[in-house]
């Protein structure tokens, strides 16, 4: 651990641009998931009280939760709440666990990058289909897979700065023991 009691300002920095796009995050998957309930009830309501099922609300719905999954994942990656096996990475030594946090990190980075690269290619190829019923791209449909690539490759890249530098806060990682 670094000497100093505060982080260095360039941390602090990228920790709260980190917090920020979380919380953008955190936002948007709430309010898809609240439309996503306001229009299932609206189905329902439509199906048995008006006898009109409006069917648009079904593919709205599956926008909504490719929303609600990647950027909650992505989240999930920054706030160290993701699922994760730490129980092998926690029995094995403490210098051995720092490699492995390490080539986890990395691994991570490589796999964003990946989801990055190819969601855009995805969106790409699907933006001049429209879905049928409610006529906007299906591009739609890959667009928060390709954000959330992004994502993960920032705070996996995040991650990794702040485990070189000493000022990683992952409870799973490295203990002073």
């Amino acid at each position: 651990m670094p000497n100093t009691k505060y982080p260095p300002r360039y941390i602090t920095k990228m920790n709260a641009v980190a917090d920020s796009i979380s919380r953008i995050c955190i936002t948007l998957a709430a309010i898809s998931l609240v439309a996503m309930t306001v229009f299932y009830v609206w189905l329902v309501y439509g199906r048995y009280v008006l006898n009109d099922t409006p069917t648009w609300v079904e593919q709205v719905s599956l926008l909504l939760v490719m929303v609600i999954t990647f950027l909650g994942s992505a989240v999930g990656v920054h706030q160290h709440s993701h699922l994760s096996v730490v129980v092998f990475r926690n029995i094995v030594p403490t210098s051995v666990r720092n490699v492995f946090v390490v080539i986890t990190d990395l691994l991570m980075i490589g796999f964003a990058s990946m989801m990055f690269w190819y969601g855009i290619q995805l969106t790409k190829f699907k933006w001049n289909t429209l879905i049928p019923l409610i006529q906007v791209s299906e591009g739609l449909r890959s667009l928060p897979l390709t954000i959330c690539g992004a994502l993960l490759f920032l705070f996996s890249i995040g991650h990794l700065i702040r485990l070189l530098t000493g000022w990683d806060e992952r409870q799973d990682n490295i203990d002073e023991g």
